[in-house]
């Protein structure tokens, strides 16, 4: 006669002993050392379950043994879900460091650089051409907007929200300087600050220049005076939508628009450009000098002089310059 009393005994003890070597399987795989013999970058997409994510951990070599992967994080892992976006996973990760990295959702950061002076439509298109970002970036309308930086983000993360922390972070630095700005300055609002600061970014990339060369506008402004400057005039034509592929001329000099610094008194109506942190400096904290010209030197810098007479001479010795460094 059959003993279905044994044969049930016989039967779970096999069972408690398969499940017992499974879950020592387990525990073993959760600590020892992955299959990965390099550090692996890869995308967790938004969206997947467990079962998709043990795959592509599989597909890539991550870990050996997707099953395991599974019962332990709807077990044991279960109380936080996996995050989605781009991790690191290094070399020989075990279970026990995947998961870790999964729950803790600390993402690869990715950045892209905004150099100073560069205008809307050039930034934009850096942003637009970067991998990793989603969505469009449009350019603001008018210059002076986004703050010039190196900017950390994530996989998935959006090209117009970058472009909106740009403007907070313009907004919030030059405004801070602005509060705390020298009584002495005849600037009405923190856009001609923007405006004249954006100006001496794009007359030079000397550092220890600008806040003379800030200098030489302010005290041109407090005379009346024009302030005379190219990239205004570039500006004028261009808009900042395209480079102006030749010299300027006498005839672009004299052309009627609102940026031409030539034709208008004071300050352009809005920024030709975005100017870094040591523009808006240097405009907030111009040299003291009685300096009302600057002409290039020859040398990547400026002479600069008080008067029309030390000026002309200076634009002498720099047209002289110019035809030794053409000569063949």
């Amino acid at each position: 006669m059959i003993n279905f009393r044994k044969i049930f005994i016989l039967f779970s003890c096999i069972l408690l002993f398969i499940l017992s070597l499974f879950t020592l399987s387990c525990f073993l795989t959760y600590f020892n050392v992955g299959p990965n013999s390099k550090n692996v970058v890869l995308i967790i997409p938004k969206g997947v379950g467990v079962e998709q994510i043990s795959q592509i951990l599989f597909n890539n070599q991550i870990i050996d043994r997707p099953i395991i992967f599974r019962v332990l994080a709807r077990t044991i892992n279960r109380k936080m879900p996996l995050q989605a976006g781009e991790f690191t996973f290094p070399k020989s990760a075990s279970m026990a460091d995947i998961f870790k990295i999964l729950k803790s959702g600390k993402q690869l950061t990715r950045k892209l650089m905004i150099a100073e002076g560069m205008n809307n439509l050039e930034a934009t298109k850096i942003i637009n051409d970067t991998t990793g970002l989603v969505g469009t970036a449009i350019a603001p309308k008018l210059e002076g907007q986004l703050f010039p930086d190196t900017y950390y983000f994530n996989f998935g993360d959006s090209r117009e929200e970058l472009i909106n922390r740009m403007r907070v972070l313009m907004k919030k630095k030059s405004l801070k300087l602005w509060k705390e700005r020298r009584s002495d300055l005849p600037f009405k609002n923190l856009n001609e600050v923007i405006t004249l600061a954006s100006i001496v970014e794009k007359e030079t990339s000397i550092d220890s220049e600008r806040a003379r060369i800030a200098s030489v506008f302010l005290n041109r402004l407090r005379l009346n005076m024009r302030l005379q400057s190219d990239p205004t005039v570039i500006f004028g034509i261009t808009l900042g939508k395209r480079k102006l592929e030749r010299r300027l001329t006498r005839k672009d000099l004299k052309q009627e628009n609102s940026y031409n610094t030539y034709r208008i008194n004071g300050l352009p109506p809005n920024p030709i450009t975005n100017p870094g942190l040591a523009s808006i400096l240097a405009v907030l904290n111009p040299d003291k000098t009685k300096d009302l010209y600057f002409v290039a030197d020859g040398t990547g810098g400026h002479a600069f002089a008080q008067n029309l007479a030390d000026h002309n001479r200076n634009v002498t010795r720099w047209r002289k310059v110019k035809s030794l460094m053409s000569l063949p």
